[in-house]
């Protein structure tokens, strides 16, 4: 069941709604607790009962296990803990993946097996990773099994996150006036939820035309010329960035209308200047998770610059392969890595040069830009669905495979479409349209990522999200100062009725429903 559709807007979130606040109204949270539970696994179920039971398993072996662990830590225990956990994602995920490079290697037919990939398993596993290790360590305390099985499975974050950390959610489960239905919360939620459902349906899938014929040509061996190259892989850039964006928005606005109030997840990551202020703002919660619990662990940055960069390089590789089983994200991963590792050395020159006085706007902008050229070079790995594909792409955005225009769009140029054809651009016949409506989508999607304020600023009053580490003031562009204090959610008749267009707008998409690109991992 996805959140853009007819069955989860108008049958089953209103249902558990009412479900939800009349169990609250005439017997209390725990009743409340335990009809939310049993909707959230009803929800996830919806795909594929089978996998319901890997979930109760799964929820079922490591609170055990965590509650074992906060009485009495072991090491060994965590480490069955935590092996149990990987072993299970290992085996789901990566077996064929796995399977096919050993038969590519050995003339073998192994892959022919068919795992099918349970949902959500990544961000889950993920989850009571963090669960145990936090038990193991003492910061948890004992909890009631029916709230630990909320804290996992509740349906706004089970699917694609926000990857929930315990002590943020489960403490807020215990107080009472979080399940009374409030008209603020109703008002934010709604609200909150709306933007989200306006961003995935109407501007991620409306420029997703534009992007995946132009892989999928270059993943059947096309070769793409510059402007379709390009035209191909900035269309992707915002079709991703507003279908995550999106789907934090939703499900942190859900949340909302339940009273709980998730992390934030996304803070306008395109403003970035740095790649790691990128990763400041994008998937903020696995952010966390890495440098918790993979990067630190490593020995993070006490060990010398050489070890730090070295586990920085290690944990984005692993958190390319967490995305998917392929070549693709490991080198998505790595790319990472390495621009990571790369602006640290830069930053460490900059400061023994004395160029590490405030930038100005000049620098500011290059920074700006580089960091976008380097997001989107990766998105191109990310996208594709084989390493030829993305090469394909990559060739052609730096003008290997030519640079071509329909034709009717040179000969509407005049004088200057026979300079274009004497300086190498070639016409070609069709095509025209598909480009020009293609720029058409990324240019305004652009001014909304980089000009606009995002959900947490205009929410920033009334707690739309749970903040716990927020870019820091003045990083980032900022091309449009002022917006974020003009348009700051109250409320009022004009943000009911800015709320209502654009879910009317995103209702009428409801006949091609997608499914979000973070339910693939």
């Amino acid at each position: 069941m996805l959140f853009n559709s007819f069955e989860f807007i108008f049958f089953f979130l209103p249902i558990t709604l009412a479900v939800f606040y009349a169990a609250s109204l005439l017997r209390g949270n725990e009743l409340a607790i335990a009809c939310l539970v049993a909707c959230s696994l009803f929800f996830y179920s919806w795909w594929n009962p089978l996998y319901l039971t890997l979930l109760l398993f799964s929820m079922g072996v490591n609170f055990v296990i965590g509650r074992r662990l906060s009485t009495r830590p072991g090491r060994s225990l965590l480490t069955v803990g935590v092996v149990l956990n990987l072993g299970l994602l290992g085996y789901f995920k990566y077996t064929g993946f796995i399977l096919s490079n050993i038969d590519s290697l050995f003339g073998e037919d192994w892959s022919s097996v068919n795992i099918i990939l349970p949902l959500a398993i990544s961000f889950f596993t993920f989850q009571q990773i963090a669960y145990l290790v936090d038990s193991y360590r003492g910061i948890t305390r004992e909890y009631s099994f029916l709230h630990y099985a909320l804290f996992v499975s509740f349906f706004p974050q089970l699917i694609a996150g926000p990857i929930v950390h315990h002590k943020d959610v489960l403490p807020q489960f215990a107080q009472s006036q979080r399940f009374q239905p409030l008209a603020s919360n109703i008002a934010i939620g709604l609200t909150i939820f709306a933007i989200g459902f306006f961003k995935k349906t109407v501007l991620a899938d409306g420029v997703a035309d534009y992007a995946d014929p132009v892989f999928a040509a270059a993943d059947a061996g096309g070769q793409p010329a510059m402007l379709q190259a390009w035209g191909g892989a900035l269309a992707y850039t915002f079709q991703l960035y507003f279908d995550f964006s999106g789907y934090s928005d939703m499900a942190i606005g859900l949340a909302r209308l339940f009273g709980i109030v998730l992390p934030l997840n996304f803070f306008s990551p395109y403003k970035a200047c740095s790649i790691d202020e990128f990763w400041r703002r994008w998937h903020i919660t696995l952010s966390n998770f890495l440098r918790d619990y993979v990067y630190i662990p490593l020995g993070g940055n006490r060990k010398g610059r050489f070890r730090r960069y070295n586990n920085l390089f290690i944990t984005m590789v692993l958190g390319g392969i967490w995305h998917g089983a392929g070549w693709n994200f490991l080198i998505w991963g790595a790319l990472h890595g390495g621009y990571l590792v790369t602006n640290q050395l830069w930053r460490r020159m900059s400061k023994n040069l004395g160029w590490d006085a405030t930038a100005g706007r000049i620098r500011t902008g290059l920074a700006w830009a580089m960091t976008m050229l380097c997001v989107v070079i990766g998105w191109v790995f990310f996208r594709a669905t084989t390493t030829d594909g993305a090469f394909n792409i990559l060739y052609g955005m730096v003008g290997a495979n030519g640079v071509e225009l329909p034709n009717g769009i040179l000969m509407r140029l005049g004088e200057l479409g026979a300079h274009l054809q004497a300086a190498g651009v070639a016409p070609v016949h069709g095509g025209g349209s598909v480009m020009v409506s293609t720029w058409l989508w990324i240019l305004p999607l652009s001014a909304v990522a980089f000009l606009l304020p995002n959900v947490q600023q205009l929410f920033a009053g009334v707690e739309g999200a749970m903040v716990k580490r927020a870019p820091e003031p003045g990083s980032g562009i900022t091309l449009l100062p002022g917006l974020c204090e003009r348009w700051r959610w109250t409320p009022s008749v004009w943000w009911a009725c800015v709320s209502g267009v654009l879910f009317a707008l995103g209702v009428l998409t409801l006949f091609q429903v997608s499914e979000f690109l973070y339910f693939q991992f």
